[in-house]
């Protein structure tokens, strides 16, 4: 406790900022979880799923992009509270009866959860700008892959957690058990969030929402297909077709995605030692181009295995773990670059827009997963995968070649 007051009351903030952070995470990728397997225990179509998820993602595109103009008038405590809110709201909406878990109800439902998401994201992201000095790149860079790193093993352990809890509680249960958790953390986090962190000094003007530098406009159509190519196949092609294809029950399913997510995680907090920090040196647009590329060929290389009617246990989980190494460290070092390009002052605009190109590309994916899956099967989601992964490495290529501490 002792060490806790020593720390400054900016630091202090941001712990909880991340605390909150990671809570959410929890109820995040169990939710996710849980609207997948249930509604296709129910015979939804991966097409009318993938929909379930539809204003999940548009409304993620909004929020990040009014989300950033927000966070910098009235600062990221205030944000970060207003995502936790909602999401509580969010759980509660699907404890209804069975009757009336529509898929309009449903959507509704997860539109309030992504806005949640994305204003959480967008508060701890931006917040780790303002504590470490613009002469300590290796630092920020450091600090982002664990933030990203230790957020996604959280989101596996929400996979997890989401198919456990659907086969002990149901599908009501679940949620409500979870809607009850996060309120509480909710309500300690308006106690503990005092500080107006990450409030811009002069006020924004809402047309300021989109950015005018080149290199983060660069940099975000890069993330786009970045993550349009994993969750064209991941998000809801790749559950489906462990639970119908493999015959994989809930807990298997969920316990499978639970543990790629949770190595995904770790293989991101450890991304600086792979990309050169180990030689003293920060990576730029050079590095990010050489990463996206080397990615492009595993979704390529899994669809050509399947095709050739090699062993699908060994093709697809295989080319599964390797593509989630190399997504890690991509998404990693997305991460630095985005915070270390963005301006101190204000920095949750540019976080923002950086983070609604990213939200985009869910979007994109996730329609995607679902429409490509059942019209055409799991292979031609890999080939598209690999048609945008070579698309964000091409647009990577216009990123400046060097580091921001090279530039500096």
């Amino acid at each position: 406790m002792q060490a806790l007051k020593n720390l400054s009351p900016d630091i202090r903030q941001y712990l909880v900022v991340t605390g909150n952070y990671w809570a959410f995470t929890l109820t995040d990728g169990a939710l996710r979880m849980l609207v997948v397997l249930h509604f296709h225990s129910l015979g939804y179509s991966p097409l009318q799923i993938a929909a379930l998820f539809l204003f999940y993602e548009i409304f993620g595109v909004i929020t990040n992009l009014v989300g950033g103009y927000l966070g910098a008038r009235i600062g990221l405590n205030r944000t970060m509270n207003i995502g936790l809110a909602l999401q509580v709201i969010a759980l509660l909406m699907l404890t209804v009866p069975a009757a009336w878990l529509t898929v309009v109800w449903v959507m509704a439902a997860q539109a309030l959860s992504g806005v949640a998401k994305d204003l959480n994201k967008m508060s701890a992201k931006s917040s780790i700008k303002l504590l470490v000095p613009d002469n300590q790149q290796s630092q920020l860079y450091h600090w982002v892959a664990v933030l990203t790193g230790s957020k996604n093993a959280l989101k596996g352990v929400g996979f997890f957690l989401g198919g456990g809890l659907l086969a002990l509680l149901g599908f009501a249960g679940a949620v409500l058990a979870m809607a009850l958790v996060l309120g509480l953390v909710w309500l300690a986090s308006l106690f503990l969030l005092k500080r107006d962190l990450g409030k811009a000094r002069a006020k924004p003007k809402f047309r300021e929402i989109l950015s005018k530098s080149r290199q983060i406009n660069i940099l975000s159509a890069a993330r786009m297909f970045l993550f349009a190519a994993r969750d064209v196949w991941f998000v809801i092609a790749l559950p489906v077709y462990l639970s119908s294809v493999f015959g994989w029950d809930f807990w298997l399913v969920g316990g499978f995605m639970a543990v790629w997510v949770i190595g995904y995680g770790v293989v991101q907090s450890q991304a600086p030692a792979f990309t050169g920090k180990r030689s003293g040196r920060v990576p730029g647009g050079l590095a990010a181009s050489a990463w996206a590329g080397a990615l492009a060929l595993l979704p390529a290389a899994i669809a050509l295995g399947l095709w050739q009617g090699a062993n699908p246990y060994v093709v697809l989980l295989g080319g599964l773990l390797v593509f989630g190494v190399l997504f890690a460290v991509n998404s990693s070092l997305h991460s630095y670059l985005i915070v270390s390009y963005a301006k101190a002052d204000g920095v949750s605009l540019d976080v923002g827009f950086y983070y609604m190109s990213n939200a985009l590309g869910r979007l994109l994916g996730t329609v995607l997963s679902g429409w490509v899956y059942q019209a055409y099967g799991l292979e031609a989601c890999l080939w598209v995968s690999a048609a945008f992964l070579l698309s964000a490495t091409l647009i990577s290529l216009a990123l400046p070649r060097a580091s921001v501490q090279d530039q500096a």
